[in-house]
């Protein structure tokens, strides 16, 4: 055999090889791990001012320390507890503190980032103090949007925005609020 005839059979053999082990990659996907999390964030709470109190301090810093369960590779569902941060002007404080049960849609892009989406329901209980006291309990929707990064198998960083509707008022004060929640946060997984 020639030097050319044995280099177009060396170069077809390994093409064959590349291109079957190329498909046999796409035709198994990488694996998800399924099976419970833990984690917590940090970020940034804004909520609007209740009615009745003029301008207020509406922004503060608020965390949340979390749980879930992940199904397959696009589905979970996820608890947490979340102190909201405070809302203050006027002689008035408000803290809200919430927890929250939701649902979790999740795309995969590559099999360490995704995006997420969250729906579910929160109860939370918002206290005044000051020149009017209370507390009021409200359980209404919760919604969000995210992405996640997973630095190992068992380690991922997420970024997220969550809203907490309708919050309503306590101590006589009227009206309801909406609290956004932007945070960083990192999760284990089991």
């Amino acid at each position: 055999m020639s030097l050319k005839k044995t280099t177009i059979a060396a170069l077809m053999a390994v093409s064959g090889a590349v291109v079957s082990s190329a498909s046999f990659a796409q035709a198994k996907p990488a694996p998800v791990d399924t099976g419970f999390y833990v984690g917590a964030s940090v970020g940034q709470t804004t909520s609007e001012c209740p009615n009745g109190v003029g301008s207020c301090d509406d922004s503060d810093t608020g965390y949340r320390v979390f749980g879930g369960f992940r199904f397959n590779r696009n589905l979970a569902v996820e608890g947490g507890y979340a102190p909201l941060g405070e809302v203050s002007g006027n002689n008035l404080k408000l803290e809200t503190n919430a927890w929250d049960l939701v649902g979790v849609g999740i795309w995969p892009f590559t099999p360490q980032f995704s995006v997420f989406g969250k729906l579910g329901f929160y109860n939370a209980e918002a206290k005044a103090s000051g020149i009017v006291s209370g507390k009021k309990s409200t359980t209404d929707l919760t919604y969000g949007v995210g992405a996640q990064f997973d630095f190992a198998r068992n380690l991922g960083l997420r970024g997220e925005w969550q809203r907490y509707s309708g919050i309503e008022a306590p101590g006589g004060l009227s009206g309801d609020a909406d609290v956004d929640v932007l945070s960083l946060g990192v999760l284990f997984k089991f």
